[in-house]
């Protein structure tokens, strides 16, 4: 009998745990084994337990078109077959499927919900994505609503080189909205000016989104069309885990076990082996104060391409110097619990105790460090210890490993941001928050400045080592989505078992715009 190929992936979040169930569960050839820095299983799309109040980091819509990951998902999380606790109480709507879980029975289940995601602007309310009506043009007023539109004409006739994220965006909204709702968010968000930032990022992630396609939607539903193109960012509902993200990758984990695959924790990846003819033969990790060296035949690597290259040997310094530079942004988010919030439900979506109906909010003020917040109670009720006697809300801040927000102390860092919470009329003051809870995430964000422009580069010399695939978000320093860091994954297991060595296929996911938006 020929000996196993050993298959070795760096990380246990979405991507690497995909990669590792699609090799054991598509052929018996090889052990695989994954090596995952922290105690928990889903990077970013993890979820914090405090108390039974559970957090999700950064806030997750399970959505895609891609059929392959809508049946991934329901294989491991079946959708609800009956309504979930709130629906059910509420008397609302969502969709169920037959012979499905009842949610209220049994955790292993993936609840539908409907979304709402708004910008909170002057303390106002507006539709994310803007939308055109009554209640946009009432908080905006007639004279702003009238430049906007201005503004918008001269950006369809006048259209900027797009040598940046500010003139993308400026060519899609118009400058009076850009300046508006998208220039002091995006600088808070990455910590540079739109102007500094390269348009790939708006390609990526707003991808077909434009008033034009905002217009184009409402004519659709207005008269009924079938089949309408919908934008990813005009979704109106999504799947989501009953006990948050993490559920999805603790569930994928056990599957991996089960089919005999390995999973080693708290295993940080502090060398990558590469011979003379530049081929990996292995990697070093470092578990309990102790170096370990693994011997591989594949690597499958969803850790930050800065922090790879920079543990490979005799990587060219030209490379290095491409690698070292590459820009992230750090996340930290503060779950708040109260009795209630003062923001009103001028709405008609019912909820319990009758808050605010979004599951994030986009916070566009310049008197705060905040950039967004979640309410978990709209995720999933049963996020929430008490769902129908407390609001559970995350309070998000980007921010730079080391820099003033990180290095505060977790009392400071909640105190800070519960008063900025109350500045801006979430809660009516500091003291009615019951409770805190604040998590740090590094390397959030693969950003798309400084030595970025030369990333081609450093993906060219990755391709050309055989037995190395990079997958997911900081794996490949893409701002993918959850369905299409799962798709590198696919990509690359149907290259191992085909034996191709041409990546091309792995590195085109999220790169066309009909990508996953066609079936």
């Amino acid at each position: 009998m020929p000996k196993k190929q050993t298959v070795i992936v760096i990380g246990a979040g979405p991507a690497g745990l995909t990669a590792a169930y699609e090799l054991l569960d598509k052929s018996k050839d090889f052990e695989v084994i994954v090596l995952e820095e922290t105690n928990t299983f889903g990077g970013i799309s993890r979820t914090v337990n405090y108390k039974g109040n559970r957090m999700d980091m950064g806030g997750h819509r399970f959505f895609s078109k891609v059929p392959e990951v809508n049946e991934w998902w329901e294989k491991m999380l079946p959708t609800q077959g009956a309504l979930p606790y709130d629906d059910k109480k509420l008397h609302r709507k969502s969709n169920t499927k037959k012979g499905g879980p009842d949610p209220e029975k049994t955790d292993k289940v993936m609840l539908r919900r409907n979304r709402l995601s708004r910008i909170f602007f002057n303390q106002k309310f507006f539709d994310y994505p803007v939308s055109l009506k009554a209640s946009t043009i009432k908080n905006m007023g007639l004279g702003t609503t009238f430049v906007v539109g201005c503004s918008y004409l001269k950006s369809t006739v006048h259209k900027l080189p797009e040598t940046s994220l500010e003139n993308f965006y400026i060519n899609r909204f118009g400058k009076k909205l850009y300046s508006m709702f998208f220039e002091n968010y995006t600088e808070n968000l990455w910590g540079r000016h739109p102007r500094e930032i390269s348009a790939e990022w708006g390609a990526q992630r707003v991808k077909g989104l434009s008033i034009s396609a905002i217009l184009k939607d409402i004519f659709g539903k207005a008269f009924n069309k079938k089949n309408r193109k919908v934008e990813t960012s005009l979704i109106e509902e999504f799947a989501y885990p009953k006990l948050g993200p993490g559920q999805l990758w603790e569930a994928t984990a056990k599957e991996i076990k089960k089919k005999g695959g390995k999973i080693i924790m708290n295993a940080k990846v502090v060398g990558i082996k590469k011979n003379k003819k530049d081929v990996l033969t292995g990697v070093v990790y470092e578990k309990d104060g102790k170096k370990v060296t693994l011997n591989g035949d594949y690597v499958i690597s969803s850790m930050p391409v800065k922090d790879l290259v920079e543990a490979m040997n005799d990587v060219p310094k030209d490379m290095l110097k491409i690698a070292s530079g590459l820009p992230y942004r750090d996340y930290m988010t503060v779950g708040v619990l109260s009795k209630k919030l003062a923001l009103k439900n001028e709405t008609d979506i019912k909820t319990l105790g009758n808050i605010v109906p979004d599951n994030w909010v986009y916070v566009h003020d310049k008197s705060v460090k905040m950039g967004r917040f979640q309410i978990y109670n709209n995720w999933s009720p049963y996020l929430v210890k008490d769902v129908e006697h407390t609001a559970w809300v995350g309070l998000e801040y980007f921010c730079n490993e080391g820099d003033e927000l990180w290095s505060m102390t977790d009392d400071d860092f909640a105190k800070m941001a519960i008063e900025e919470m109350a500045k801006i009329n979430i809660i009516k003051n500091p003291d009615e928050a019951l409770d805190y809870h604040v998590e740090r995430v590094k390397k959030a964000y693969p950003a798309y400045f400084d030595t970025y422009e030369h990333m081609d580069e450093l993906r060219e010399y990755l391709n050309k080592i055989p037995n190395l695939f990079c997958v997911g978000r900081n794996g490949q320093h893409r701002y993918n989505n959850l369905d299409h860091s799962m798709c590198t994954s696919f990509e690359t297991v149907k290259n191992i078992l085909s034996g191709s060595t041409d990546k091309s296929n792995i590195w085109n996911v999220n790169t066309e715009k009909e990508y996953h938006e066609s079936k």
